[in-house]
């Protein structure tokens, strides 16, 4: 079973990381101040979760949660991802007790051709220089990678732990995920969007454009919103109890 930790009381809300992260990602939050029960769960090949199923799927990933969620007899719940994470949280979407999806720096549609070439070149290139690509990729999540060099520091220190082979599955993964978007804007009130404004891999403009429905809350961050706008980002949260 996938690593994960339970925390707090109240409806329960799950917690899902992005690529090359782990469920360390949401201490940077004070989510204690929120009244939920907060389940932090490690995907597959990331953080204290082995890589078991070799066969990449963004849907296999989701079943591995469910697995958690049975397993601790939770019924209804929430879902945060951030971006990767996110993925993983559409797919459960489509299971009975699912109540709301809160993508964080992410988006519900499936590849570009040219998208899925670049998860190619990510899943060839971490087999021989998994540290420079890891070195390289990571500060381009944030909008202003120099005002935040110990986070960098403990996210590639993190990421370098990973296997080569749980980094490109996890890129397959990704180039394979089915297209959410006509699901998505025919159930808007199931779906919250809190995306930056300088988010390098989702642009803002395309957001807009295929979104139709659902909230689209925009932070002056990139992809890393936890980390660069926290306190915004806790505000929009709390606002989902209301």
């Amino acid at each position: 079973m996938l690593h994960y930790q339970l925390q707090g009381e109240g409806p329960v809300w799950v917690f899902l990381h992005g690529f090359l992260e782990s469920s360390s990602m949401w201490d940077v939050l004070p989510l204690s101040k929120l009244p939920i029960t907060k389940l932090f769960i490690d995907l597959p090949g990331h953080g204290k979760s082995e890589l078991q199923d070799p066969n990449p799927s963004i849907h296999a990933m989701a079943q591995e949660v469910q697995k958690v969620l049975v397993h601790l007899d939770i019924l209804n719940f929430i879902v945060v991802g951030h971006s990767m994470g996110a993925y993983v949280g559409l797919e459960l979407s489509q299971q009975p007790g699912f109540q709301k999806l809160i993508l964080l720096n992410s988006n519900c549609w499936s590849d570009s051709e040219q998208k899925k070439q670049d998860r190619l070149r990510v899943a060839a290139i971490v087999q021989k220089a998994k540290y420079h690509f890891i070195r390289e990729a990571i500060p381009n999540l944030f909008s202003n990678p120099e005002s935040h060099p110990h986070f960098i520091k403990d996210l590639v220190k993190e990421a370098n732990e990973m296997t080569p082979a749980s980094i490109a599955f996890a890129a397959l993964a990704m180039r394979e995920r089915t297209d959410f978007t006509s699901f998505v804007n025919a159930h808007p009130e199931q779906f919250i969007f809190i995306h930056g404004k300088r988010d390098r891999l989702v642009s803002v403009d395309e957001l807009e454009a295929k979104i139709k429905g659902p909230r689209i809350y925009l932070l002056d961050s990139g992809h890393m919103a936890h980390v660069e706008a926290s306190e915004e980002l806790m505000g929009i949260m709390a606002s989902v109890l209301v």
